[in-house]
C-alpha cells in the first residue's frame, strides 16, 4: 500500500492510489463538522480527478457520526460521489459499538444505491479486496 499522501494530520490521513483507482481515508481521532466534511470533499476531488471507482474507509478510531454530518453527506457528498462512478467500498468499522451501529444504515443505503460494500478488520485486507475488484 504505497499511495500518494494527500493529508497526514493527527486527526486524519488521506491517500490516493492512482494505478488502483482507490481513495483511502483513515480517521485517527473522532471528527465531525468541518473536519469530517473537508476530508470527504478532498477525497471526492481525488476520486473525480483520478477517475476512481473504489473507496477505502478506515473508521476504526472514529465514533458515531453526528446527525448533521450524515445529513450533509446525503445532500452534498453522496450525489457527487455516486455520479462520479463509485462502485466498491471497503470499510473498517469503528471499534466503538455506537459507531458500528451508526454505520449499518449507511452501509445499507449505499448498497441500495449499487455500491458493493464489504467490511474488514483492517485496511490492508480492504485494500487487497479493492485491488481484486474489476
Amino acid at each position: 500500500m504505497n499511495g500518494k499522501i494527500i493529508l497526514d494530520t493527527e486527526k486524519v490521513g488521506l491517500w490516493i492510489y492512482p494505478e488502483e483507482k482507490i481513495v483511502h481515508h483513515q480517521i485517527r481521532k473522532f471528527i465531525y463538522g468541518e473536519d469530517f466534511q473537508n476530508l470527504l470533499m478532498k477525497g471526492l476531488e481525488l476520486f473525480i480527478e483520478y477517475k476512481c471507482q473504489k473507496w477505502l474507509s478506515d473508521d476504526a478510531s472514529n465514533s458515531a457520526l453526528k446527525v448533521e454530518d450524515i445529513a450533509w453527506g446525503d445532500e452534498n457528498w453522496k450525489p457527487k460521489v455516486l455520479a462520479a462512478g463509485w462502485k466498491y467500498w471497503a470499510l473498517v468499522m469503528p471499534k466503538q459499538i455506537v459507531g458500528k451501529m451508526n454505520m449499518r444504515p449507511l452501509i445499507e443505503q449505499y448498497s441500495n444505491e449499487g455500491v458493493v460494500v464489504k467490511v474488514f478488520d483492517d485496511s490492508v485486507e480492504g485494500f487487497n479486496w479493492l485491488k481484486s475488484m474489476d
